[in-house]
């Protein structure tokens, strides 16, 4: 049995990383039908958000409360549709990843909101 022979046999048909087993026509047909989904679903939420705006159909005090609905349902359906963040037991390290991602952008937010304030206390009044 040569060298190559012995790595053939290591690295069989069934020896695949997950998500990286070959997929069948059937199953490119879900996974588009569901990005078409997640397409038109971020699409209609979009134009809710600025009809909301510029219609006078809405309480007008009520706007920024309905645009924030609107935006965290915007970001479940991107996560759902488009990151495959789920509630299943194989989904524990995208949503780790996830969550360090937003702590990371939440500290650099706070961070330099602090710094901007601190600078704006300390700078020295003008004079007009």
């Amino acid at each position: 049995m040569s060298d190559t022979d012995a790595r053939l046999d290591l690295h069989d048909a069934s020896d695949h990383a997950p998500g990286d087993e070959p997929a069948s026509g059937h199953e490119i047909a879900e996974g588009l039908l569901g990005y078409i989904v997640g397409l038109f679903l971020a699409a209609l939420i979009t134009a809710v958000a600025f009809f909301l705006v510029g219609t006078s159909l809405v309480w007008r005090p009520s706007i920024p409360v309905a645009l924030l609905v609107l935006a965290v349902a915007q970001m479940g359906v991107h996560l759902v549709f488009f990151l495959h963040i789920t509630t299943g037991p194989d989904n524990y390290n995208n949503v780790l990843a996830l969550a360090f991602g937003v702590l990371i952008v939440g500290l650099i937010m706070v961070g330099s909101l602090w710094i901007m304030a601190n600078m704006n206390h300390n700078m020295m009044p003008m004079h007009m």
